[in-house]
């Protein structure tokens, strides 16, 4: 039995950053994955308005929004959707605020390779499912 791609919305305006994270999730031998990538944080919101995804990659520092803020917004208009942050070194206390707030998982750029980003994916998916099972 086939299963469905994950899909991982993107928000990220770096391209490096992008073609490095697609390369990761092409490459995954356990699951596969359906990328949609958007530059700034407005178009992901929309994007999530009208498309269906599994999680969100989402960038802390966007043309249009910066730091927690750019969480913050996201979680408010989608809070079933798990949140993965991606934070560079100089922002790691913000990815560790926004678990604090309610993201899946933080991930340092350059810190992270293609399976621990797949098990990150694959683990935040689950805890969302589970959180989901214990509303009070």
């Amino acid at each position: 039995m086939d299963m469905e791609p994950i899909k991982v919305l993107l928000i990220e305006d770096n391209v490096g950053d992008c073609e490095l994270i697609l390369k990761m999730l092409e490459s995954s031998e356990i699951a596969e994955f359906k990328l949609t990538h958007t530059s700034r944080l407005t178009s992901g919101l929309k994007l999530l308005e009208t498309g269906k995804f599994d999680i969100i990659l989402l960038d802390l520092g966007l043309p249009d929004s910066v730091g927690f803020e750019s969480f913050k917004s996201t979680l408010e208009l989608h809070p079933a959707i798990p949140i993965i942050v991606l934070t560079g070194l100089a922002n790691e206390e913000t990815g560790i605020q926004a678990i604090k707030y309610g993201a899946q998982d933080y991930l340092v750029k350059g810190e992270f390779n293609g399976k621990l980003l797949v098990r990150a994916i694959q683990y935040a998916i689950e805890r969302k499912k589970l959180e989901g099972l214990f509303i009070y």
